[in-house]
């Protein structure tokens, strides 16, 4: 009964504090986007804010939230020198992205034009570079809290690992309130705050590391037998992670060609992220380690209920934010963005991206509960494979449509992606035995909660047109959007229990029977 608890005892404590990371987060944004808007300084710190955040997906999450985790996790199961190993690769990943920073740092005209082509020779160009140099050792802090994360998860201590990004999010909060008191420069201050909220987040990890008895500190870098087996396992997993990014990159190059197109595609990725990390990574955190666990004890029962309640669970809160996402697009985007800065004409095509993205959601988050199947038996190579595949269709949807629907093409290309992603996966996942393979209660819950999420879909569709004048009147627009909000949560919670896609009872059986 206890891994069955662990597990969703962690869908819930890592997917609660990201839900406060990313509300606290979407205050951010939207606050960035009132006092930014769309325009030309916006555009170049989107462009340095996303520099080391991509590099720290291709180095530190790509590597070591997949290959170092199942081999942290097996080393303090099975009672090694994990302490060691931890430390070497701490030492190891910070020497790397140190020297990473050195360069990236002078040759940072070269990334932003990497990123964004339709800057040359215009006054982006120029911000991007100043703010590029000074956001980019952020990537060092973020990689080091990244690493002790994992670290922090394979032990089964979510918190600290979950919370720091509110961190982060609040350092930004204040930088912003401090520089309109102050009257300091909007965007110098933002790029200047994004180290410093690197510095907070390790310190908080670091801190919680220690106390779970692992004070890591830094040593000379060396190349040991167990690192050598690290990096065999993360080259693939870093060349995944460096295809993702490609993927975004593309995105952003085609949207730099459209006059403020960054700014659009940015603000809808942020209002979709929140699902999206609310209940994917807490999946994907949770589960990797979770799965690691049970096939290195040969537990393919206990494999199977792990991926299917993770699936089900998956599912039952994106399906339906998806489809919220398509339906309300406008009224949310409306709602939430439009103020100071950001004018009601950006509002139509942030809200056209929004709804693209919201139909790839369920795709994002089913890439969270596939890939654990392959990393858990260090399997790498084949995710790799298929992200290639899926960045040769990402590319050629941006870019192939790009001329004939305009700047749309980037986000038609992150979700169609996305769902080649899931296709293959999920073939590939055919001959890994019964832990890959769905129960029978996920084979039955699953259309239900696609019609659940329909029946939603059809209610604020009409309550959207019939609430549309208060949704756009200043003294009335809040209340109006929290309204069609909950009448879509009040419906699809009726709407699932009708149906079968959810009963009360089925969390405190899950936990009693242990699956």
């Amino acid at each position: 009964m206890a891994a069955p608890i662990r597990l969703v005892k962690g869908f819930l404590t890592v997917g609660g504090w990201t839900l406060a990371s990313r509300v606290v987060g979407f205050v951010r944004d939207m606050m960035i986007a009132a006092n930014l808007g769309t325009g030309p300084v916006a555009q170049a710190f989107i462009v340095a804010f996303t520099l080391p955040n991509l590099f720290r997906r291709f180095f530190a999450e790509g590597a070591f939230n997949t290959a170092f985790v199942p081999m942290f996790a097996k080393r303090l199961e099975a009672g090694e020198d994990a302490h060691r190993f931890a430390e070497d690769a701490f030492s190891g990943l910070g020497f790397t992205v140190l020297l990473l920073t050195a360069v990236a740092t002078v040759a940072m005209p070269g990334l932003v034009l990497l990123q964004a082509g339709g800057f040359a020779g215009d006054e982006r160009f120029d911000i991007a570079v100043v703010f590029g140099r000074i956001c980019f050792p952020y990537i060092l802090f973020i990689s080091l809290t990244a690493l002790l994360s994992g670290l922090l998860n394979a032990g089964g201590r979510f918190i600290a690992a979950a919370a720091a990004p509110v961190l982060m999010n609040v350092v930004f909060i204040i930088a912003m309130w401090l520089a309109d008191r102050a009257g300091w420069p909007m965007g110098l201050t933002l790029a200047w705050a994004t180290p410093v909220a690197g510095i907070a987040q390790l310190a908080v990890v670091w801190v919680a590391a220690a106390r779970m008895g692992f004070a890591v500190r830094p040593r000379r870098p060396r190349l040991t037998p167990e690192l050598r087996q690290l990096l065999a396992v993360a080259a693939p997993a870093v060349l995944a992670g460096g295809v993702v990014q490609v993927n975004l990159l593309v995105g952003r190059q085609v949207a730099s060609f459209f006059d403020n197109a960054i700014g659009w595609l940015y603000n809808a990725d942020r209002l979709y992220q929140l699902p999206l990390g609310v209940v994917g990574i807490a999946i994907g955190v949770v589960l990797l380690p979770e799965l690691a666990r049970r096939l290195k004890a040969g537990d393919e029962g206990g494999g199977q209920h792990s991926f299917s309640r993770a699936t089900e669970f998956g599912l039952f809160l994106t399906l339906p934010a998806a489809v919220a996402l398509v339906v309300i697009a406008e009224p949310l985007v409306s709602v939430l963005f439009e103020r100071g800065a950001f004018t009601a004409a950006d509002t139509p095509p942030t809200a056209l991206s929004l709804a693209i993205y919201g139909a790839g959601l369920p795709a994002f988050v089913l890439h969270k509960v596939l890939q654990p199947l392959f990393f858990a038996r260090e399997d790498t190579r084949r995710p790799f494979r298929y992200a290639l595949n899926s960045m040769i269709v990402n590319a050629a949807v941006a870019i192939g449509l790009a001329p004939v629907i305009g700047f749309s093409a980037a986000a038609w290309g992150t979700t169609i992606a996305g769902w080649s992603m899931v296709a293959q996966l999920w073939w590939g996942s055919r001959d890994m035995g019964r832990a890959a393979a769905p129960d029978a209660r996920l084979a039955a819950r699953l259309p239900r909660i696609a019609l659940a999420s329909a029946v939603m879909g059809a209610v604020l569709w009409i309550g959207a047109r019939w609430l549309d004048p208060a949704l756009h009147m200043p003294g009335t627009r809040y209340a109006a959007l929290a309204a069609l909000v909950v009448a879509g949560m009040a419906v699809y919670a009726v709407a699932a229990f009708a149906t079968g896609a959810f009963r009360p009872a089925d969390l405190k059986a899950g936990l009693r029977r242990g699956g």
